[in-house]
C-alpha cells in the first residue's frame, strides 16, 4: 500500500517519532539558523540563507536581534516557534555564550518539542564539537574559569548530543554544491508539513509511475511539459499528487492548482493566478484581471524553476490564463497537467504524455476490500459477492471506492439487492463524475456517443463512421474526439468502452423520461422494448432499436406504432444465441400490413419472417442492409415509383 512518502531522517535513531499533537502544531518560521557572525554572517551563512528564502522557505537568522550578555527571551521564543533549526558550528562558535545558550535552547527543543536539528560543520571537525577539543577545547578552557559550572556542563552535553546527530561536513569544494545539499535535504524534511494528502488506501502503484517519474526527476535542463489523461474516476489526481510529493523538492517553488475546470465554471480564475504565485514566490500579489496576473505570473518567475500541477483541465483557455506559455516559467521547471481530454495535451504542446489505466484484478480487490471491510482481502462469506462488484467496477478506482463504502456493514442479502439494483440503475456519485466528460460534448457528439453506447459498442470503427456519417453525425472526426476525452477506447479497430461509462450512456437515454421507454431516444433493453411496444403508444422520439431476441420474450410489432417512429435512424434485431436461429418460432410477430418508418438509415434484421420488404417502403436514405437468414426472396413486391 502506498501512501505518502516519509522521507529518512537525519536524526539518530534516539529521536522520538512524531505524536499527532505535533503534526498539527503550527510554526511561525520553518528554519532557524544559528551561527556565529564574525565566522560565516557575510559568506556561507548569507548564502545559506538567501537560498532557503528563495525556496519560499521562512527562515530566521539570529543576527536580527541587538546582542547582549544574555540571551533575549523573544529569541527564546522564536527558537520555539521554528520547525527546524541549521546550527552551523564554526571555529569560534564556541567561543560565543550567546550561541552555546542558543544552541542549548535548540536541543531542549529538540528533547521537549520534537524539533528537526541540522547541524552543519564548517571547517571544523566533527569530533572537536563532540569531544570539545580543538578550538571548542579552548574556548571551554576560557569557559570553566567564567561561568558557573552547571551551565559550561549544559553546553557541553549539548555539544555532543547535537555532533551525534548526522548532518554536513562543509570542508573541501564549492560552498554552493554543499548548499544544495543542505538546501535538498531541508527541503524535504520541511516539504513534509507541505505535503499534499493522499488518502492511505491507495494501492501499490509505484510501478506503474516508475517510467514517469524518472523522466520528471532527472536533471535535464530544459522545460518540461506533462500530461496525465485518462476517463473520470481513474486517478490522474492522485498520481499527479503521488508526483508532486515526491519530486517538489527538487524545485524552489511548486503549486498544485486542483480542480481548475470547477475553479473557471465558478469565474474564479484570479484566485488561481493568486494561489500560483503564492505557493511558489511566497507572498500574496493583488491585481484586478487575468491580464495583470499573466503580467506578473511571466515576471515574477521566468527565472525561477518551478513545479506547477494544473489538475483537471478540459479547455486551452484554462492552460493559457495560468501557464500560457512554458516559456514563462525558468529553465529546469515542469508544468504536469491532468485532463480528461487527451487532444488538448496535443494543443498546448505536452512532451511527455501518460494514459491513468484501471488497476488489476488483484489490486481492485484489495481497494474494494478496504472500503467493503477496512482490510485488503474480503469475507470469507462476502468473496464471491466481493468478485461480482469488482467486475462490475472495472478496475475504476473510483467505482471501487464508492461501492465497497456504501455496502460496508450490510448482510449478505442486502448486497445481493444492491447488485441487483446495479444492474438497471448506476450509482448516482459515480455516474455524475463520469457525466462531466460527457456534458462537455457538442451537440452531435453526444449523439454519437449515446448511439455507440446503445447500439454500436464492438462495432467495427469504420463501419460505425459510414453509417454515422450518413446520419449527418459527423463521425469520423467525433470518434475521434469521443477517443480523446477517453468516453471510447479503439482497439483492433473495433469502438470499445468502459463498462461503467457504457452504463453511463445509458443512464443518460433512461433520464429523458424516467419509466416511460416509449418516450426514450433510444431503445436496447429487451425488458424495455417489449414494455414500449406493449402500451401501444406512439414512440416518435424513438432513434435507435437493438432487440437481442436470445433474450426477447414474443413480441408485436404495431404497425401504427412502429410507422410512426419518424425519427429511428438505426434498427437492429439479431440473435446472439446461434441456436436460437434455427427455432421455428423467431418472437417477433409482424402484422401483413407492416411497414418500417421511412427515414431508417441502417437495418439489420436476423432471421426476418418478411419475405420481401413492405412495397411503400422507398428506402431512399438507407446506407446498408443486412438480412442475413432471413426469409427474404426479393426486397420488393411489385412495382416501385
Amino acid at each position: 500500500m502506498l501512501s505518502s512518502r516519509n522521507y529518512p531522517t537525519m536524526a539518530s535513531s534516539t529521536q522520538k517519532p512524531s505524536s499527532s499533537s505535533t503534526s498539527v502544531r503550527k510554526y511561525e518560521f520553518e528554519v532557524f539558523l544559528s551561527f556565529r557572525g564574525e565566522d560565516t554572517r557575510n559568506n556561507f551563512t548569507d548564502h545559506l540563507f538567501v537560498n532557503l528564502h528563495g525556496m519560499g522557505i521562512k527562515t530566521f537568522r539570529d543576527d536580527q536581534l541587538e546582542r547582549g550578555e544574555e540571551i533575549k527571551s523573544e529569541l527564546l521564543k522564536t527558537i520555539e516557534e521554528s520547525r527546524i533549526s541549521i546550527v552551523v558550528f564554526s571555529k569560534n562558535y564556541a567561543h560565543s555564550k550567546w550561541c552555546l545558550d542558543e544552541l542549548a535552547k535548540i536541543m531542549e527543543c529538540r528533547e521537549e518539542m520534537e524539533q528537526i536539528v541540522f547541524p552543519v560543520f564548517y571547517h571544523v571537525d566533527p569530533c572537536d564539537v563532540r569531544k570539545q577539543t580543538g578550538s571548542f577545547g579552548e574556548a571551554f578552557s576560557f569557559h570553566e574559569r567564567n561561568v558557573d559550572g552547571k551551565k559550561v556542563q549544559r553546553w557541553r552535553d549539548s555539544l555532543t548530543e547535537a555532533s551525534n546527530l548526522s548532518g554536513f561536513h562543509v570542508n573541501d569544494g564549492y560552498e554552493s554544491k554543499h548548499i544544495k545539499e543542505i538546501i535538498n535535504q531541508i527541503f524535504k524534511r520541511s516539504m513534509n508539513s507541505k505535503l499534499l494528502h493522499i488518502n492511505n488506501d491507495i494501492v501499490e502503484m509505484d510501478f506503474r509511475l516508475k517510467e514517469l517519474k524518472s523522466l520528471l526527476s532527472s536533471d535535464l535542463n530544459d522545460i518540461r511539459v506533462v500530461g496525465i489523461y485518462g476517463p473520470g474516476g481513474i486517478g490522474k489526481t492522485t498520481i499527479a499528487k503521488i508526483v508532486y510529493n515526491e519530486i517538489q523538492y527538487q524545485f524552489t517553488g511548486a503549486s498544485f492548482l486542483q480542480d481548475v475546470r470547477e475553479t473557471f465554471n465558478k469565474g474564479c480564475q484570479l484566485q488561481l493566478q493568486q494561489q500560483l504565485l503564492h505557493d511558489t514566490v511566497g507572498n500574496d500579489v493583488e491585481f484586478s484581471n487575468i491580464n495583470k496576473g499573466i503580467n506578473i505570473i511571466k515576471s515574477r518567475l521566468r527565472s525561477k524553476k518551478v513545479l506547477i500541477v494544473i489538475d483537471d483541465v478540459d479547455r486551452l483557455q484554462q492552460l493559457e490564463s495560468v501557464v500560457g506559455s512554458p516559456k514563462w516559467f525558468g529553465l529546469g521547471s515542469t508544468i504536469i497537467i491532468t485532463t480528461r481530454d487527451q487532444h488538448l495535451l496535443v494543443e498546448y504542446g505536452v512532451t511527455i504524455s501518460h494514459k491513468a489505466t484501471e488497476l488489476h484484478y488483484e489490486e481492485a480487490l484489495q481497494l474494494f476490500s478496504q472500503h467493503a471491510f477496512k482490510q485488503n482481502v474480503p469475507k470469507e462469506d462476502y468473496v464471491d459477492l466481493s468478485n461480482c462488484m469488482v467486475q462490475y467496477a472495472q478496475g475504476l478506482p473510483l467505482a471501487l471506492k464508492v461501492l465497497g463504502s456504501s455496502l460496508q456493514g450490510m448482510t449478505i442479502d442486502e448486497w445481493k439487492s444492491a447488485s441487483d439494483k446495479l444492474k438497471k440503475n448506476p450509482m448516482k456519485e459515480i455516474n455524475d463524475v463520469l457525466r462531466i466528460s460527457f456534458d462537455g460534448l457538442d451537440p452531435s457528439q453526444k449523439e454519437v456517443f449515446l448511439d455507440i453506447a446503445c447500439f454500436f459498442k464492438g462495432e467495427c470503427k469504420d463501419f460505425v463512421s459510414r453509417i454515422l456519417d450518413g446520419c449527418n453525425l459527423f463521425a469520423t472526426c467525433n470518434i475521434r474526439v469521443l477517443h480523446d476525452r477517453c468516453l471510447v477506447t479503439i482497439s483492433d479497430n473495433m469502438i470499445q468502452m468502459h463498462d461503467l461509462i457504457h452504463e453511463m450512456g445509458w443512464a443518460i437515454v433512461r433520464e429523458e423520461c424516467p419509466g416511460d421507454p416509449c418516450k426514450w431516444s433510444r431503445l436496447w433493453d429487451v425488458d424495455d422494448i417489449y414494455d414500449a411496444f406493449s402500451r401501444q403508444e406512439e414512440m416518435q422520439n424513438i432513434q435507435t432499436i437493438s432487440l437481442d431476441l436470445s433474450r426477447s420474450r414474443e413480441i408485436q410489432f404495431n404497425t401504427k406504432v412502429f410507422s410512426k417512429m419518424k425519427k429511428l435512424r438505426l434498427l437492429k434485431i439479431y440473435c446472439n444465441d446461434h441456436d436460437g436461429l434455427t427455432r421455428e418460432k423467431y418472437k417477433v410477430l409482424l402484422p401483413k400490413d407492416f411497414q418500417f418508418p421511412h427515414d431508417l438509415r441502417y437495418l439489420h434484421w436476423q432471421r426476418c419472417t418478411l419475405t420481401s420488404l413492405p412495397w411503400n417502403f422507398y428506402g431512399k436514405h438507407l446506407i446498408e442492409i443486412n438480412l442475413k437468414s432471413s426469409n427474404i426472396k426479393q426486397l420488393w413486391k411489385g412495382n416501385k415509383v
